[in-house]
């Protein structure tokens, strides 16, 4: 798609997000053809900042070929070669666009968990997140115009309008929150099904801000592991691993979920959350703040950055919001609070900081308005 958008795009990408200077190297990765287009403005760019971009092409109709029949050791050799080209970057841009985002739904789970485990936690959650500065978005192909149930022209219009947000005001907006969470020590959550409670004291807070995801709009943090209690039932769905999960619902009891249920296969969602002991624990706490994202498309990327959501995910914490939680899974699901998905509140330390998905604060809501985080270089 030759757009002039892209350009616009790339240039937040690597003067913004990743912040690239002459010299250093770029690693490049590019999942789905209609990517490619943006991949090639990424490159000149880069190139023309004095940069050394590597690149390579992926998706997952090419992952199924490997992930289907790769043994341990393969895995472990595939690992090696990706983490030599990972140690010698400075930073790390991920395009995702696959032409099937369910080219993986009938591999087998156990060589998917081998996968998690042997290639993908070292290469890019022990190596690519924690060292590189990187940044990961998806692109907007017809697959995923599909999935969020529109024409591909107007997902453009939506795409560009959500990814070329001012993240730099977003980042400001974000401040108050964030301070706001970093003096909290009890979170509770009411609504549909849904009567949470939990600590975060103690807990860094992260503000996500356009320096990791594109879209982003999300201020993070994680719950003292064994003080969660109660129930919550997720409003969206989500695709995981080649599958759609819809109206999950967790009871939780000190920490741990000792009863998951949703509207389709239980036994499929219960055998995610058996693949280690961390998996049936949380490790991340976020509220969505993202203006321009109002409804799921089943893409985690977007969906968790929802305005007026939250997401409580099962699985491993981030280092910069440590709770000790250790997994090879990390699952974002949301709740969304607005009027339109069924309402709810959420309470700090007994008081109501938000109300069907609008904060009680009329500053921290009028900073967080499309109006206030409208690009500018769109315009």
């Amino acid at each position: 798609m030759k757009d002039k958008r892209n350009e616009i795009l790339a240039r937040q990408l690597l003067e913004y997000s990743v912040k690239i200077q002459p010299g250093e190297v770029l690693y490049l990765e590019i999942k789905g053809k209609e990517t490619l287009e943006l991949g090639k403005q990424i490159i000149r760019l880069a190139t023309e900042k004095g940069a050394v971009p590597f690149w390579y092409y992926n998706d997952e109709s090419l992952i199924r070929q490997w992930v289907g029949k790769a043994n341990d050791d393969q895995f472990k050799k595939q690992a090696e070669l990706h983490l030599e080209l990972m140690t010698r970057a400075d930073a790390y841009i991920g395009l995702r666009g696959s032409d099937n985002p369910f080219d993986l739904a009938d591999i087998d789970r156990t060589q998917l968990e081998k996968n998690n485990k042997l290639f993908y936690k070292p290469v890019h959650l022990e190596e690519r997140v924690k060292r590189t500065r990187w940044v990961v978005l998806r692109y907007p192909n017809n697959a995923m115009a599909q999935l969020a149930e529109t024409s591909q022209e107007k997902f453009e219009d939506f795409y560009f309008e959500v990814c070329c947000a001012d993240y730099a005001m977003m980042s400001k907006a974000q401040d108050k929150l964030a301070a706001l969470m970093d003096a909290t020590d009890k979170v509770q959550l009411k609504g549909p099904g849904t009567d949470l409670t939990f600590s975060i004291k103690g807990i860094p807070y992260e503000k996500c801000d356009g320096l990791r995801n594109i879209p982003d709009g999300e201020v993070y943090t994680a719950p003292v592991r064994d003080s969660i209690n109660g129930v919550i039932t997720y409003n969206t769905p989500s695709l995981y691993q080649g599958f759609v999960y819809n109206d999950i619902s967790f009871t939780f009891e000190k920490g741990k979920i000792v009863k998951a249920t949703c509207s389709g296969d239980n036994e499929k969602l219960n055998k995610i959350l058996d693949t280690d002991e961390g998996a049936r624990y949380i490790g991340e706490f976020a509220i969505g703040v993202n203006p321009f994202i109002i409804h799921p498309m089943k893409d985690t990327l977007f969906d968790e950055k929802i305005a007026g959501s939250i997401h409580l995910t099962p699985g491993q914490c981030y280092d910069e919001a440590p709770n000790g939680n250790q997994s090879t899974i990390h699952w974002d699901l949301v709740l969304i609070q607005r009027t339109d998905y069924g309402g709810g509140e959420l309470y700090f330390d007994d008081k109501l900081v938000r109300k069907d998905g609008v904060f009680t604060d009329a500053d921290m809501e009028k900073a967080f308005s499309a109006e206030n985080l409208r690009s500018k270089a769109l315009a």
